[in-house]
């Protein structure tokens, strides 16, 4: 999952999800919004051995769902949003308005914005992933 966020392989990151969803939720509670956040824990689990993951992080002039800060200078941080029965232009648009991305200006030249979405009525799910870049490489 990790590889697949980071390569913005948005299909693959959403068929992961799908496919975490469908065997770890019980059909009770496949259309709670908390079940997304336990998908996606699950989804980034190992994630934890390279990155520092934040759940609910104050940043910008809000609170990002997940934060991913690297460990290794090398590696991309990235944020991403959640969102219930919404598009994922809305959460790129949430993540820009509201500044996520403040958190890793000082030590990173760019960040990634990830977008999940799940839609309930269809019981799909949606990525897209944006590069924000800071300053000249």
């Amino acid at each position: 999952m990790l590889k697949a966020t980071v390569s913005q392989e948005t299909e693959k990151v959403a068929q992961i999800l799908h496919d975490i969803h469908n065997s770890e939720i019980p059909i009770l509670q496949y259309n709670d919004e908390n079940s997304l956040s336990c998908i996606v824990t699950l989804a980034y689990l190992s994630a934890r051995d390279t990155y520092r993951v934040e759940r609910e992080e104050k940043t910008g002039k809000g609170f990002a769902d997940f934060t991913f800060h690297p460990m290794r200078k090398a590696d991309l941080p990235f944020i991403l949003e959640l969102k219930k029965d919404e598009t994922v232009d809305i959460a790129i648009k949430q993540m820009k308005e509201k500044e996520y991305f403040q958190k890793f200006i000082k030590e990173h030249e760019n960040v990634l914005l990830v977008a999940i979405c799940y839609d309930s009525k269809i019981k799909n799910h949606t990525c897209k992933i944006e590069s924000v870049y800071f300053r000249e490489v």
